[in-house]
């Protein structure tokens, strides 16, 4: 699908306009979006904008890193946005020119519609021109980072609310799970972070720097994002320790425990073996009470080892 909105030196809006009013005088600035299109109007790229190839190319490539390539009076932006349920980065794409902007997306995204929902309002488009509409655009994208971002934080500290009722592996599965998580997001959000410092402090597109500070702002939430991300690799990173202490100590325990059982029953082990040679000269056969006798110098000597070992705190 393909929409246009334009708007005059008047003020006026003009939405969904054949592409050849686009150049007419009184239009001051338009946009242009791409909405999940055809293979003709994919062709517009080149046949009727004159975009470059290489910058066609990677529209229809994906997935590029989040970038910024200059060509001539025109910028070509790749920007991402996060699938809240799979963490997979969607691409959008969008050329800043001197009097419009074009977006291009592959795929549905609820950031342009709500950017281009926004501009409907008067005091919006009236007072601001295309290089706003980047502005909401990326705005849009990064705000949606925080909702993905808080959900893994709540998974995280649910985890230490189960540590008593799950089972170890368990958890632990789960904080890899949710370190993964936060790498699929960390790797969005960098890149994004690096692509809006290059665009602060580039010089060769002036309408931004008159649209500075909603740009700092972006570049401000994204700062925030990239402490959060690594705050919450370093939690998980600590709980992931933590499970592994409590698991190794658990292992020691049972190894503790077996050694003692072990120990316990090496004694009585020797005393069975001793007497099992059945040679025909040991007394102890032919005693009426040799059988009893061992067994309860055994008994004595289990229980009184499991005794010694519970008091030095062996079963503790």
């Amino acid at each position: 699908m393909l929409r246009t909105l334009a708007i005059t030196g008047d003020g006026e809006k003009l939405e969904n306009i054949p592409l050849r009013n686009l150049t007419e005088p009184r239009i001051k600035w338009f946009w242009v979006d791409f909405d999940c299109p055809t293979e003709e109007e994919t062709k517009l790229l080149d046949s009727y904008f004159h975009f470059h190839p290489l910058a066609i190319e990677d529209c229809m490539h994906l997935l590029q890193r989040p970038k910024l390539d200059h060509y001539e009076d025109t910028h070509f932006f790749v920007i991402h946005g996060i699938d809240p349920v799979t963490l997979k980065a969607q691409e959008i794409n969008y050329f800043l020119g001197p009097r419009g902007i074009v977006s291009f997306h592959l795929e549905p995204a609820s950031e342009v519609d709500e950017a281009w929902r926004r501009m409907q309002d008067p005091s919006l488009y009236s007072r601001h021109d295309h290089h706003y509409v980047a502005y909401l655009i990326m705005d849009k994208l990064v705000d949606n980072y925080f909702p993905t971002l808080y959900r893994i934080e709540d998974h995280m500290n649910d985890l230490e609310s189960r540590e008593e009722e799950e089972k170890l592996q368990t958890l632990i599965d789960e904080v890899y799970d949710i370190r993964n998580d936060l790498l699929r997001l960390r790797r969005t959000v960098i890149p994004m972070r690096d692509l809006l410092y290059r665009t602060l402090n580039s010089d060769k597109i002036p309408g931004i720097r008159e649209h500075i500070a909603y740009f700092t702002d972006v570049y401000d939430h994204l700062l925030k994002l990239t402490d959060m991300i690594e705050s919450d690799r370093e939690m998980t990173a600590d709980l992931r320790d933590s499970y592994d202490s409590m698991r190794s100590s658990r292992m020691n325990m049972i190894m503790k425990t077996l050694t003692v059982i072990t120990t316990i029953f090496m004694p009585l082990t020797f005393i069975a073996g001793l007497y099992g040679m059945n040679f025909h000269y040991m007394p102890e056969l032919y005693w009426r009470w040799g059988y009893f006798t061992v067994l309860g110098v055994m008994a004595v000597l289990g229980f009184g080892m499991y005794f010694w070992f519970r008091r030095k705190g062996w079963f503790d």
